[in-house]
């Protein structure tokens, strides 16, 4: 079980994470279609599980709506500069093991190699356990894409000696343990 702190509320999640390369936010409506682009991009897509575009439409739609509800959705990754978008990413309960919650990052292929899902995923877990009791942050990979679990073990996770299956599927598993 996790428990989240009550000094949060949706109001205060507009903006998720920023620095002078990045920004970190919630989706506004109008943002699915590059929401759409990026996902229909298949070199982006190689590695995630396969999805419709009616199946990404739904995801945005309940993101939008997780807004209302607490901490935990799917958030757009923008360049601070230049405003353009970068990705999306997402903190959520981790299903198969409860007390443990899970992240996960989409760049465009633009942005691959610049150290920003590394940002991103140190982010992510600092946001989740500054927000909430969990004892541990995961995030699982396609075992054979090593360009993100290099990202994961830069970012502090270590790779469980088992995968995951989720969905009939194997899949890398990476933990990160919060500080003592």
């Amino acid at each position: 079980m996790v428990t989240i702190a009550n000094n949060i509320t949706p109001i205060n999640m507009r903006i998720l994470y920023k620095n002078d390369t990045i920004l970190v936010r919630e989706f506004l409506p109008e943002d699915l279609d590059l929401f759409l682009a990026l996902l229909a991009d298949p070199e982006v897509a190689r590695y995630l599980p396969p999805n419709t575009p009616e199946r990404y439409r739904q995801l945005f739609a309940v993101a939008l709506e997780d807004y209302r509800k607490g901490l935990f959705s799917r958030w757009g990754i923008w360049d601070a500069v230049t405003n353009d978008f970068i990705g999306t990413c997402l903190a959520r309960p981790f299903v198969e093991v409860p007390g443990q919650l899970e992240i996960g990052y989409t760049l465009a292929k633009a942005y691959w190699g610049r150290g920003i899902a590394t940002t991103v995923s140190k982010a992510l877990v600092a946001y989740c356990f500054t927000h909430t009791s969990a004892r541990d942050v995961v995030a699982l990979t396609h075992p054979d894409n090593i360009g993100s679990q290099k990202v994961l073990e830069k970012a502090g996770f270590s790779r469980a000696p088992h995968n995951i299956v989720r969905d009939q599927k194997e899949a890398a598993y990476f933990v990160l343990h919060r500080p003592a």
